[in-house]
């Protein structure tokens, strides 16, 4: 059976070193960006030099209509990966409805939505899987961004209660749980800022991206075919 799998946010700094892995193991991609068009380009253009087949999906994850795209291109998905994310820092008072909303749709809401309607083909084929990539702060919860740690958390108890309802009919749901990565999203930091949260890493630094990656092949393999339910925790031992 070919592999293919769908995955969100795949022009942002995690969600495309993914795509660019998983094409290197032999994996079709069907790769969903929201705004970077060019990033997202650039990646496929990868993807098909590394002799993969990619098919590209624009949509906004806040707008349901936009969310159909999505569904309607990744049928043939054998795996489902949901990367897309954003962040909001800052006291909760500081916060705005819209800033929730958007928080709750890009994370939980649109994946949830993905999933449920893209089961029924799951089911038709084997060896497929659901995997989340959410945060270290989706297990332990940071201060200055509780509604980014509630909706992380989220994910991750969606990801056990559909594990458990999945399970026997052999799709497998997990969840990967990054502590701080280099990313552009960490960027925000100032250097003196980074340097203060690598030193409170056991490891010293932050995560590569690709190792993010790396954790999210092997949870869509073969050799997790006995691993379902599980939130794989790659922080560097931070707040372990």
């Amino acid at each position: 059976m070919k592999k293919k799998a769908l995955i969100t946010g795949a022009s942002g700094g995690i969600g495309r070193v993914i795509a660019l892995k998983m094409a290197s193991s032999g994996w079709d991609i069907i790769l969903h960006y929201s705004r970077n068009e060019e990033a997202a380009c650039e990646t496929a253009e990868a993807i098909r030099r590394a002799g993969q087949e990619v098919t590209l999906v624009q949509a906004d994850l806040t707008d349901r209509e936009e969310v159909q795209r999505i569904i309607d291109a990744s049928k043939s998905a054998t795996a489902l990966i949901f990367s897309a994310g954003m962040n909001q820092y800052g006291m909760l008072q500081d916060v705005s409805d819209e800033e929730m909303e958007a928080l709750w749709l890009v994370h939980v809401k649109a994946p949830m939505i993905l999933s449920r309607e893209l089961i029924p083909a799951l089911l038709t084929k084997q060896r497929t899987s659901i995997t989340f990539i959410s945060s270290i702060w989706g297990e332990t919860g940071a201060s200055c961004e509780s509604v980014y740690s509630a909706v992380k958390g989220a994910q991750i108890a969606f990801a056990k209660a559909l594990a458990k309802e999945l399970g026997p009919s052999g799709i497998r749901v997990n969840t990967i749980a990054p502590g701080a990565v280099d990313t552009p999203m960490n960027k925000g930091f100032s250097e003196e800022e980074q340097k203060e949260i690598a030193a409170d890493i056991p490891l010293g630094r932050f995560a590569l991206p690709d190792e993010i990656a790396a954790a999210a092949l092997f949870l869509t393999s073969n050799e997790a075919g006995y691993i379902t339910g599980h939130t794989l925790s790659v922080n560097g031992g931070w707040y372990a």
